[in-house]
This record gives C-alpha cells, structure tokens and sequence, in this order.
C-alpha cells in the first residue's frame, strides 16, 4: 500500500467510529477503512456511524452520499455491556470476545464490564453460555468533541489487544505433515466443544442453585 493510501486510510479511519463491532462486514474499523479506500467497499456500511458518519464519509472521498445500508444493522442509541454478576460462572468468553479489552475477570471468577471502554460493540453477548449479558442506555450523551476521544481510545486499546495476542502466538517448532494438521484441528474443535459442554453444565447447575436460593428451598 502506497503513501498516500495510507493516508487515505488515515483519514477515513478517523471518521469511523471505532466500535470494531465488524457489522460492516470487516473484522475490524481499520479493515473497513482500507475496503473504502481501495473500492471494495461503500460507505454507507456502519450502523453506528450512522448519516453523520456518511456525511463526513462522501465529503471526505468527494462523493455523494447514501442511505445507510440497513442489511449491516440500524443505529441504536448508545449503549453499554452489563454483565449480571450474579448468573456470571467466569467461563471467559465475553473476555476473549470483546475487542478492547473492556471487560474484567478471570477464569472461574465473576466479569464486570468497564463501562467507560465499552465501545457497545455487542461481541460479548452471544457468546455469553448463561445469556447473562445485556445493553444498558447510556443516560448522558456524549458530545463530538467527547465521541472523537472514545473513538482515538478505541482505536489505541484495540490495536493493543492485538499486538498482545500477536505475541502470544508463537510459530512451530517443525512444520506439520497434513495428517497432523488435521488431527491438531479435530484435537482442537473436539477440546473446544468439550470445554463448552463443561461450562454449560456448570451453569446450568449455578443457576438453579441460585433459583432455589432464591425461591428459599435450599
């Protein structure tokens, strides 16, 4: 990618509301940027950006501007994840699922959202094995100047989030044939569903404990 691509990029970048919820169709903002740049993608793609993203969008490229593309989702006000603390069986996936690490806890151990980095994304929610995850309505709306702030946050704690896993990862020690590359993927699905199955029965179990408790028949 040329300079003044980059640039470009840049520059749509910083108009994207950096919710990283992928309703564009991209993995991230930055992706979705770099499809607008480069004409493998419209602008009228993000939900959240809503008209006034668009607006700013066909200004910047010299275009005209469109309706938002509802097939990737309507606006919705803005919103933060809640966590019900009291049905959370700590399994992790709202964790590894949120893109700026804006929610706390460890494995086994209770979660609880940042609210002031939640970016409202929604990623947490359908992972969540106990459905104990939720939107709350931000009561005081934030202004431009506020928005722009959240977003250059966003932006910075996402792209942290990824240079961290990137370290994470480490490369093989020898390559493998395709008969192991397949099995270390069937070793890994098989574990994954497993550990899913596991959880899901631990919360099934944690939650009707907590009915009994509730109602008094413990």
């Amino acid at each position: 990618m040329d300079q003044q691509l980059v640039e470009l990029v840049d520059q749509i970048d910083a108009i994207l509301p950096q919710t990283q919820c992928k309703k564009c169709g991209f993995p991230a903002c930055r992706p979705y940027a770099e499809a607008i740049a480069e004409g493998r993608a419209d602008i009228n793609q993000c939900p959240p950006g809503d008209w006034e993203g668009i607006l700013k969008l066909a200004n910047l490229l010299g275009v005209q501007p469109k309706p938002l593309n509802t097939g990737h989702g309507i606006p919705k006000p803005q919103a933060v994840a809640s966590i019900d603390e009291n049905l959370c069986i700590g399994c992790t996936f709202c964790i590894q699922a949120c893109p700026v690490d804006a929610i706390a806890g460890a494995a086994k151990q209770m979660h609880t959202v940042i609210a002031a980095e939640c970016t409202g994304c929604e990623l947490c929610i359908a992972p969540c094995p106990m459905d104990c995850i939720s939107m709350v309505p931000v009561k005081n709306k934030t202004d431009a100047v506020s928005r722009k702030q959240a977003a250059d946050q966003a932006r910075s704690r996402y792209q942290f989030k990824l240079q961290r896993l990137l370290k994470r990862e480490k490369p093989p020690a020898k390559a493998a044939t395709p008969s192991q590359n397949v099995a270390s993927t069937e070793t890994m699905h098989i574990s994954a569903e497993e550990r899913k199955k596991a959880i899901v029965q631990a919360a099934i179990k944690r939650a009707a404990t907590i009915r009994n408790q509730a109602s008094g028949n413990v």
